[in-house]
């Protein structure tokens, strides 16, 4: 081999690994960077004008009416963890206190997953190692076979239908089906993760909540005993910090709250195939399907489709939400009350992102969406008077039922019904013909 060859030869991998290189280091990633507020919670939250997104004041000013009008005591709706829109009605202000309610369920998630992480616990345990063995009414055989991943994904096959379905004490706890095989939003076998997570980690769960989250995100807030619940206290900002943890992977800043990325991906995405919108504790979007709780029906579709599809939403009773896109980089946080919407507020989590879809002043929004579309639409959804059915089928049955399955109105080939006398609420419309079937929520307000 000449030395003019070699010459090239050495050249040439010298330029391919300083293209390797600029390959490995180069920063192909377009993601808009998350900002994080200080940790002092009385420091300076950096904000963001919603003109600089293209958004008009009109439409901004209908999203914030509207969620007065839903009785909201407190909303703010950041991008990329800068305060876009904040806002606080009546008496509430950024330092008021307001529970949870099931949306708190998703710090509990949290919390199981850090105690995994520490090895003081499994999730594929028998929840027995931590509850003791007779905790629930079930056969020794029966109660076996419920392990921690079967409260953290509502399938402990216990029964929902009980008087109180919050009750915890053992003649609540009814065997119904085996466990992982039948889904129910059933708040008893959640509390109860409490016991497990305390029994496993020798601490409070204020102490272990403070120390292995609050404390590092600037979170304030306290668990307090109502009736047979624990429910999560906390200001708005500090419901924010906790969803902003969350959009950013479990991550703040440059601290890892979470290592354990298996179980944040399981976290977040469908957690069985029973119900794919539910994760561990969260809600999630752009499925094929979703229930909700004291039904064990399936509706097509996702539970919002005005919303991302990649959404993962904290709900609880009466409106408590925090709900986080992150293609967006929008996520959103409500406090208030919301009568008659039940136990899960789902179609108010939808009607909130079709607010926020509009906000853009362009027709093109500044949400990207990709929805599934239906093949009957009901609008408006929420509804006072008439609500409207739009479908080529032209031999139809639609039914009106309250969430029990009570048959309250029923029409034949009429894409009208009028609604003005039914008791405000949350309902379930089923659609019939002989192509298709489909159900949906609408809320009468």
């Amino acid at each position: 081999m000449n030395i003019f060859f070699i010459f090239i030869l050495k050249n040439s991998m010298r330029n391919i690994l300083f293209f390797l290189l600029v390959i490995n280091f180069s920063p192909l990633k377009t993601e808009a960077q998350i900002y994080f507020p200080p940790i002092d919670p009385k420091a300076t939250w950096e904000q963001q004008s919603p003109a600089s997104l293209g958004w008009c004041n009109e439409q901004v000013d209908s999203l914030l009416n509207y969620l007065g009008d839903q009785e909201s005591k407190g909303f703010i709706l950041l991008k990329d963890g800068k305060i876009v829109l904040e806002k606080y009605y009546g008496t509430f202000t950024k330092d008021s206190l307001w529970y949870w309610a099931s949306a708190g369920k998703t710090l509990t998630s949290f919390l199981i997953g850090k105690a995994q992480e520490e090895k003081l616990l499994d999730i594929n345990e028998s929840s027995s190692n931590y509850l003791g063995k007779g905790w629930s009414n079930c056969t020794s055989e029966q109660e076996a076979k419920i392990n921690i991943r079967h409260h953290l994904t509502m399938t402990t096959g216990l029964n929902d239908k009980v008087t109180d379905n919050h009750c915890t004490t053992k003649n609540c706890l009814i065997y119904l089906a085996d466990a992982g095989t039948r889904w129910a939003y059933h708040n008893a076998p959640y509390t109860l993760l409490e016991t497990i997570l305390t029994n496993a980690t020798k601490t409070t769960a204020k102490s272990y909540t403070d120390a292995k989250v609050a404390d590092k995100i600037g979170m304030k807030g306290w668990w307090i005993k109502s009736n047979y619940d624990n429910v999560y206290y906390s200001n708005l900002r500090s419901m924010a910090r906790f969803g902003l943890l969350i959009q950013n992977n479990a991550i703040w800043e440059k601290d890892t709250l979470l290592k354990d990325t298996n179980y944040f991906r399981q976290m977040t995405t469908s957690s069985q195939s029973i119900n794919p919108s539910y994760g561990y504790l969260w809600w999630l979007n752009g499925k094929s399907s979703y229930m909700v709780p004291t039904l064990q029906l399936k509706f097509p579709g996702p539970y919002a489709p005005n919303a991302p599809q990649d959404v993962i939403s904290a709900i609880g009773k009466n409106g408590q939400i925090i709900s986080i896109s992150k293609s967006s980089g929008l996520m959103y946080v409500r406090m208030g009350n919301q009568k008659n919407q039940g136990e899960v507020s789902i179609p108010f989590v939808d009607s909130i992102w079709r607010k926020v879809n509009a906000l853009a002043c362009s027709n093109t929004t500044s949400i990207e969406r990709k929805t599934m579309q239906p093949k009957v639409i009901f609008y408006p959804n929420p509804v006072s008077h008439l609500l409207t059915i739009v479908t080529n089928e032209d031999n139809f049955l639609v039914e009106l039922r309250d969430l029990s399955g009570k048959l309250i109105l029923t029409k034949e080939n009429n894409t009208h019904l009028d609604v003005s006398e039914v008791e405000k609420g949350v309902y379930l419309v089923n659609f019939r013909s002989k192509q298709f079937n489909s159900s949906s929520m609408v809320i009468i307000e």
